[in-house]
């Protein structure tokens, strides 16, 4: 079982307007980290993301950026709760996340994310369930947010 999604979503915008808009911490903070975020996407750094719906700032390891194009992240690992009786298991390994920013002939945006990484486990497999719909409310908030002005997670988990 190889534990891998990708989610995608066209965006009325230009290229470079939605990836700003994902890069720039200020933005990201606006409709997707709702706790904040530190530090822009650039290839080698280290920067935190906070959420209300998961709390306390951890860190994102940025990968790879290439401008316009793409982003690449590695995290920890969230396998979610334990089975019920079950001691919780250490976290000790990383998934990773590629973002992908196409631009499309009518002007809008193809973004894709796709997450791979986690245990062939039940838990492995909670986790990448729970990281998938993440990843859909962040792309649904982005369009939201870029095309409307509107904050979809405001007040949703607080």
């Amino acid at each position: 079982m190889d534990l891998t999604f990708t989610v995608s979503i066209r965006i009325a915008r230009p290229v470079h307007e939605v990836f700003e808009a994902v890069a720039d911490p200020a933005q990201l903070s606006h409709y997707f980290t709702t706790g904040g975020a530190q530090g822009r996407l650039e290839t080698g750094a280290v920067v935190t993301w906070d959420f209300h719906d998961f709390p306390g700032a951890f860190p994102v390891e940025v990968v790879e950026v290439v401008p316009d194009r793409r982003i690449m992240l590695r995290w920890d690992a969230n396998e979610g709760p334990p089975p019920e009786g079950e001691a919780a298991a250490a976290v000790d390994y990383k998934t990773q996340v590629v973002m992908t920013f196409e631009p499309l002939e009518d002007g809008r945006t193809l973004v894709s994310v796709s997450e791979a990484g986690w245990r062939e486990t039940p838990q492995g497999l909670a986790g990448s369930y729970g990281n998938c719909m993440g990843w859909t409310q962040m792309i649904c908030a982005l369009k939201a947010w870029l095309e409307h002005g509107i904050n979809l997670r405001e007040g949703a988990f607080k």
